[in-house]
């Protein structure tokens, strides 16, 4: 089981950052996701915290440890902004080489 108190480490932060920079950049959500994101990382720990809240509903659908580490990843600015920065450079360079996972994503 998921420890609550216990912070993501940087490679599994990465590992999320990446993979949900990579779900924007495939459904073309760049601006309306860095929108969001802007808009509410002033209240980012609180996001984080109504996740934590909703635990209960959202874990059956995504997962228990999904839903924890997307709450530990929300509750930091510095991670959103890291998010933020990533969704951007994909969408700086749609036509770079597309990384395994992706090719292998699109051919499903």
């Amino acid at each position: 089981m998921f420890d609550w108190n216990r912070p993501l480490d940087q490679k599994r932060l990465e590992a999320l950052i990446e993979e949900i920079a990579q779900w924007v950049h495939r459904r073309q959500l760049h601006v309306p996701a860095i929108m969001l994101l802007e808009m509410h990382k002033p209240i980012s720990f609180f996001v984080g915290q109504g996740i934590v809240f909703s635990a209960t509903l959202l874990a059956p659908l995504f997962g228990a440890q999904k839903v924890q580490e997307f709450s530990r990843l929300l509750e930091n600015r510095e991670n959103i902004e890291r998010l933020i920065q990533r969704i951007e450079t994909l969408a700086s360079a749609p036509n770079a080489v597309a990384s395994e996972g992706e090719k292998h994503a699109s051919c499903q």
